[in-house]
């Protein structure tokens, strides 16, 4: 019998961290977003609350006595406002028997109308709309969007801001953000006293970048408005919606309020919008367990009630807390398209950041580029993260090129185009100027031809020199108190020389008092046509209808600055062309043993004179042929006129070389070594990638080949490693290079001895 005993202390060996995949996954930028458990409670789900009301609607003697399963008796200040003014009763009923999928049908069927489409969404309640959009995927979310939006042309808004409010620094911008096409532009302020003076800043440099641009600073709203009633901007959009009562009333408004501060702007022909958006609520703990796309459901019909011309939305503000929930970002999209079935214009969100992950803020904005907004983005941020004083956007200045060959890459209109490269420096000098000139002659401050020329050339205003932190401030509070008005603005540059952006602001108060920036989704074009819901309505009804890049349109679109042509390769290599690889005559072959030939293709050293990695092929060649000194090889230089292909023209040089063994260069710089019982498409050694080989390179491709022509089996030289996108970086330029060199062949032509 073994006696008892205590069992010995175990020792556990610590819980073994992630292995190196993990850790590598661990460390990518997608990790640094915050993704929810979704939780009703809180309000954290996006499309459909088990808490979300049934959809229906009570009419007796054509009043609302019942919405959304609210009796009239109970409803909250957004119910009863909706219930008076946001409904067509005439067509309320129908709307409300139509079963939800057969509505979500109707969105996306080409065939139906837009405008059978919009007349029946008249009529449905909240929680009807928000249910029949959440029946739509991603791709009839496309489909939806395509066909609803109010109007047929799209377009897109800037956001020109900077960290010091520097007058010259937003003038510049504003004309950068014009000339690449944006039809809005929206400023504010880090210190408030400040609005005045960044309305009329951007104000000038928007009419120096283009006639037709609105714009606005985005404000307290009591001040706000008074920059529209002097003139200083053209549109609003702060003016924000709740979707409960608690978290409007938090705010110290109703609905009425915000009614009523609507009707003002409209009264003085100031184009005005509403703003709201998935996450609002649920950022101030309001939500009330309903989900983010019924509560934004209120908003819009809300909106429509007070009768606004559109809706800002697709999360803003809270477009994160919405992308931290499952189908939250299909639910941002859903709110844009409810937008557009309320017969809204929709500014579609993708301004605030909603991810650090390039690839989850790509694919929030891709499927609403493809389909086309009136807004394509409602705030994207001409200016450099750091300068973007809402907080960064989804689309940074960082991120303009590519915005533009997105835009290319599909086809499609995203209502950007490339700016002149020569022209923005102009274009940043003379709003500068102007900007300049107002300010001196209203006494507001004086700058100096130092700061004007940091403005010019700055990509942000951290590259500005010191200056005066309260200079700005006076500014604003002179132009406040002194009751300057755009007019006078316009007086200013007038008398200061600058007479055509004079006339543009001027033109932009005659618009206002014409009153047509009211109309549905209007903006202005360069030649200061309307184009909105009345004048350019979206007549999508399939393929082959709706709108389509004009053919200037469209050479606009792909006229992205990086493009290449062949002759532009053929001037780039024109500047390297020297006399250094010389004709010697007829190539034949030869018995030295210790010989090793060097083809090359038809243009090395005639059309083409620098490789892909930058290296002058006569420097390729140099560092070959000094390998094979090393080794004690004799080296020939033959250039074959026939063939472009390498394999052929390495095996043709093993063939005319004495020891068997050849190099074959192309111009582009690929290189191999060859022997001449192989087949073409065999080789010994290869470097494929010549975008990254270096003269290193060379020259141990020329010791090897040595090597192989004296019988050695030499370790084989490896393509150098890299990360880089080679293909998309370097095959554009590669299909150029081959029609060079082939154009430079040929058939039946000899080889060609050369000296180097």
């Amino acid at each position: 019998m073994i006696p008892p005993h205590d069992d010995p202390p175990t020792t556990r060996a610590a819980a073994p961290g992630p292995v190196g995949r993990i850790r590598f996954m661990d460390a990518q930028r997608v990790n640094l977003d915050g993704f929810a458990v979704e939780n009703p409670e809180l309000g954290l789900i996006a499309l459909s609350s088990p808490y979300d009301p049934e959809p229906g609607l009570v009419l007796e003697d054509g009043v609302v006595t019942e919405m959304d399963g609210v009796k009239a008796a109970d409803f909250d200040a957004i119910d009863a406002f909706i219930a008076a003014h946001g409904l067509d009763l005439t067509v309320a009923v129908e709307a409300m028997a139509l079963s939800d999928v057969a509505a979500a049908r109707m969105m996306v069927d080409p065939s139906i109308p837009r405008s059978e489409v919009v007349w029946l969404c008249a009529g449905m309640t909240p929680a009807k709309l928000a249910r029949v959009l959440a029946l739509l995927r991603p791709a009839e979310l496309v489909m939806a969007m395509t066909k609803l939006r109010a109007r047929r042309t799209p377009s897109n808004q800037a956001h020109v801001t900077n960290r010091l409010d520097d007058p010259l620094l937003l003038a510049a911008d504003a004309a950068t953000a014009a000339a690449f096409g944006f039809r809005e532009l929206e400023t504010t302020v880090p210190v408030l006293a400040d609005a005045p003076s960044n309305a009329v800043a951007v104000s000038i440099g928007a009419a120096v970048g283009s006639p037709g641009v609105l714009v606005q600073c985005s404000v307290e709203e009591a001040l706000e408005l008074e920059l529209g009633l002097r003139g200083f901007v053209s549109y609003a959009e702060t003016v924000s919606l709740y979707g409960t009562e608690q978290v409007f009333t938090d705010g110290d408004d109703t609905p009425w309020s915000k009614a009523f501060l609507t009707s003002a702007y409209a009264s003085r022909g100031i184009k005005m919008r509403v703003s709201s958006g998935a996450g609002a609520e649920v950022l101030m703990g309001g939500a009330e367990r309903r989900s983010m796309l019924y509560l934004e459901s209120r908003c819009v019909a809300l909106a429509r009630a007070m009768g606004a011309q559109g809706v800002q939305n697709g999360g803003i503000d809270g477009a994160s807390v919405a992308g931290s929930v499952p189908r939250g970002v299909r639910g941002l999209m859903a709110e844009n398209v409810m937008v557009m079935a309320r017969n809204l214009e929709s500014c579609s969100g993708n301004d605030a950041l909603m991810s650090e992950s390039d690839v989850r803020r790509t694919a929030r904005t891709l499927p609403i580029l493809l389909a086309g907004s009136d807004f394509i983005c409602s705030g994207f941020g001409s200016i450099q993260r750091y300068d973007n004083m809402f907080g960064p956007s989804n689309w940074n200045a960082e991120d303009i090129d590519d915005y533009l060959a997105i835009q290319r890459d599909w086809g499609v209109d995203g209502g950007l185009r490339t700016a002149d490269t020569g022209a923005i420096a102009a274009l940043r000098e003379r709003a500068a100027q102007a900007a300049r000139a107002v300010y001196s002659w209203f006494g507001l401050a004086d700058f100096t031809d130092e700061q004007v020329a940091a403005a010019v050339d700055a990509a942000g205003s951290k590259d500005l020199p010191g200056s005066d932190p309260v200079a700005v401030t006076n500014a604003a509070r002179l132009i406040q108190e002194t009751g300057l008005t755009m007019a006078d603005v316009v007086t200013a540059l007038q008398e200061t020389g600058f007479e055509p952006e004079a006339e543009r602001l001027l033109d932009m108060l005659k618009v206002r008092v014409g009153g047509d920036c009211l109309q549905t989704a209007a903006i202005l074009t360069p030649e200061m046509r309307v184009l909105s819901l009345v004048t350019d309505p979206n007549d999508y009804t399939g393929p082959g209808t709706g709108y389509e890049p004009t053919p200037e349109r469209q050479a606009e679109i792909d006229a992205i600055r990086q493009r290449r042509s062949v002759e532009d390769l053929r001037r780039e290599q024109a500047a390297y062309a020297s006399d250094a690889l010389r004709p010697a005559g007829p190539a034949v072959q030869r018995g030295d043993p210790r010989e090793v030939v060097i083809g090359v293709s038809p243009a090395t050293g005639r059309d083409i004179w620098v490789t892909l990695s930058g290296l002058p092929v006569v420097e390729a060649l140099r560092q070959l042929l000094a390998g094979l000194e090393e080794e004690g090889c004799v080296a020939r230089i033959v250039r074959f006129h026939d063939t472009i292909d390498l394999g052929m023209i390495g095996l043709s040089a093993a063939r005319l070389s004495g020891s068997g063994i050849g190099i074959g260069l192309q111009a582009k710089g690929t290189a191999l070594i060859h022997r001449r019982d192989l087949a073409p498409l065999a080789n010994l050694e290869l470097y494929s990638i010549a975008p990254v080989l270096s003269a290193e390179d060379y020259r141990l491709m020329g010791v090897n080949a040595g090597r192989h022509a004296k019988g050695g089996t030499p370790e084989p030289a490896r393509n150098p490693y890299t990360d880089e996108a080679i293909e998309a970086r370097y095959h554009t330029r590669v299909v150029s290079l081959v029609a060079i060199e082939r154009a430079c062949c040929r058939a039946g032509a000899g080889p060609e001895e050369l000296t180097l």
